[in-house]
């Protein structure tokens, strides 16, 4: 091999290895969710298009969304201060109290009949209004239904008032911050309102209501954004670069830093901070972590949130590459070979496994594909590869091995 051929090895590798890193972003959310709560979250891949499509449309939308948003934000703010009050005000036997324990935790569900009533009889405000609804709509519910915490619902509807009203230039930055909070929701209200009540169920319901979720999911992304391809620009160039004769894409690099950050706050979080370790505590046993006092739900939702996070940057980096649309929620099939190859409890895992299939799948197509099957095994090498770990190592490289007796 002569220095020409050495150098296009490893572009390749390099290349590979990036397009792995990004791999890896999906696959970290499957795995949070997995470790915490033993179910294995189809639906990661929608929240990805889910948490693209909201923040692209956000950058596009024109100025009366912002305006519908706002200001019903505040409304709602309203409500759940009067929520908040009657919570504090009731006492044992006055007629506040009876009042509030019997109609207080319909309230929300009742304003959002209203509201919708009132806004489809009385006002034409088109497209932009529906998406302005469904936004604080979606953090309303999810925080006085689902969290059941009207102090929460407040200060994010009053956040999310200022944001959308005042921070009129920064529209990268306040679309961004939107777009955080509304999958942040929407996963936590995927937890408490879908997840939740099936939790002692057997792993295929829940593996089954995941799917399902999916396609809702994508179905609600696409009806209140639009299935429109959308070109998204994050600040990031995508031009090659020489380095000693090699040609890297600088996106790519970006790309690459960005999750190595992401993986290293990660890793920061669950290893020093006192809810991560309740998360590892959670994760290798449920009923012992129960009975040391660990709240196990309000360890799901932080799960979820993260989850939630993860899908928003995997989807801002994957759309940057190859363009906001429906495709990029098909990346959760492309992160299951990357978690049966890291394991399924592992973040290390995740990230190695992402590496492992994406150098593989981009020598694998350059050096064997492409001069011996013509091209096209890019997309199915992922899968043999895992289907070979799932018969000689099925608990992956970092998984751990169980034994269980009949």
């Amino acid at each position: 091999m002569d220095l020409v051929d050495f150098l296009f090895f490893v572009e390749v590798l390099v290349g590979g290895l990036l397009s792995g890193i990004m791999y890896s972003l999906v696959a970290l959310g499957l795995v949070l969710i997995f470790k915490a709560s033993s179910i294995f979250n189809f639906a990661q891949g929608a929240l990805v298009l889910f948490g693209a499509l909201t923040f692209v449309l956000l950058t596009e939308v024109t100025g009366d969304f912002w305006m519908w948003t706002g200001w019903l934000a505040i409304g709602l703010a309203g409500v759940s201060a009067v929520m908040l009050f009657l919570h504090h005000y009731k006492t044992a036997g006055t007629a506040v109290k009876q009042f509030s324990d019997k109609y207080l935790p319909r309230v929300p569900l009742f304003v959002a009949a209203l509201v919708l009533l009132v806004l489809a009889l009385f006002v034409d405000g088109g497209q932009n209004m529906w998406r302005a609804v469904f936004v604080t709509m979606l953090l309303f519910l999810m925080l006085t239904t689902g969290v059941q915490s009207p102090k929460w619902a407040v200060g994010v509807l009053l956040g999310l008032a200022v944001v959308a009203l005042i921070t009129d230039g920064a529209v990268t930055y306040r679309a961004f911050a939107v777009t955080l909070v509304v999958v942040i929701g929407l996963a936590i209200a995927i937890e408490r309102i879908v997840l939740r009540p099936m939790v002692n169920q057997e792993p295929i319901i829940l593996f089954m209501a995941t799917i399902g979720l999916n396609y809702v999911i994508e179905g609600v992304a696409q009806g209140v954004w639009d299935a429109d391809v959308h070109a998204l620009d994050i600040g990031i160039p995508d031009i090659p670069f020489e380095v000693g004769g090699l040609y890297l894409s600088q996106f790519d690099l970006y790309a690459g830093l960005i999750a190595a950050i992401l993986v290293t706050a990660l890793a920061i979080f669950f290893q020093k901070t006192r809810v991560g370790r309740a998360l590892r505590a959670v994760a290798d046993d449920h009923q012992a972590a129960l009975s040391v006092g660990i709240p196990l739900k309000n360890i799901w939702a932080v799960v979820w949130a993260a989850a939630g996070i993860v899908a928003l940057v995997a989807g801002l980096m994957w759309g940057s590459k190859l363009g906001v649309q429906f495709s990029i929620a098909l990346l959760a099939f492309k992160a299951l070979p990357v978690i049966i190859i890291g394991g399924f409890t592992s973040i290390p895992g995740a990230i190695i496994g992402g590496l492992i299939v994406g150098a593989t799948e981009k020598l694998f197509e350059v050096f064997v594909g492409l001069p011996y099957f013509g091209g096209g095994t890019e997309n199915w090498t992922p899968y043999m590869l895992g289907m070979f770990f799932l018969m000689f190592r099925p608990q992956g490289l970092f998984g751990e091995k169980i034994i269980e007796r009949v």
